[in-house]
């Protein structure tokens, strides 16, 4: 494994517990000498998990909307920054540049990159290791969701598997990284 792209908010989140669980993940991906490919941007845990594995001597590569890239919201001191036409190729260009996801706090930008590379790998699409980091608890609800989901029939036990849940960064990581 070369590359992780990981997943986060553009928003930092109410408790400093996010934002300190972000740039864990940003050193630790730096000290496995793990290139970070992310969304691009220089707020939020977005900004944090950049800045953390680029001051670790890590890679940080960012995948950005040309309408994003226009404002503030990009992160000029990246190893590379790559602007594509819309979301869509985002996606795609993010899942071809990484070998793993993982999965921090967020919303629904957030969310939708999760389950799209669930989807993706569920699918035989891609056949990439799935990570949701769960700082404090944030993702319970979630988690209760896709098992009632997998309760209910609608998600197999095989396809609930494909999401790795752990409270911390780096078992998630070794993990992950296999």
């Amino acid at each position: 494994m070369k590359s992780v792209c990981v997943f986060c908010g553009s928003n930092p989140g109410q408790d400093p517990v996010y934002r300190t669980a972000a740039a864990q993940v940003g050193r630790r991906l730096a000290e496995r000498s793990l290139r970070l490919v992310y969304g691009g941007g220089s707020v939020g845990l977005m900004g944090v998990v950049a800045d953390a594995a680029l001051a670790a001597g890590g890679q940080a590569v960012g995948v950005l909307p040309l309408s994003m890239s226009e404002t503030e919201v990009a992160h000029r001191g990246l190893t590379e920054l790559r602007i594509v036409p819309g979301m869509h190729e985002r996606k795609a260009l993010m899942n071809e540049l990484s070998d793993a996801f993982l999965t921090l706090p967020g919303g629904f930008g957030t969310l939708d990159e999760l389950f799209e590379a669930v989807t993706w790998k569920q699918l035989g699409i891609h056949a990439k290791p799935i990570g949701l980091l769960n700082v404090e608890g944030y993702f319970d609800p979630l988690i209760a969701f896709v098992d009632r989901a997998a309760g209910a029939g609608f998600v197999s036990a095989r396809n609930r598997a494909l999401i790795r849940v752990d409270s911390d960064p780096d078992r998630l990581i070794a993990a992950l990284a296999g």
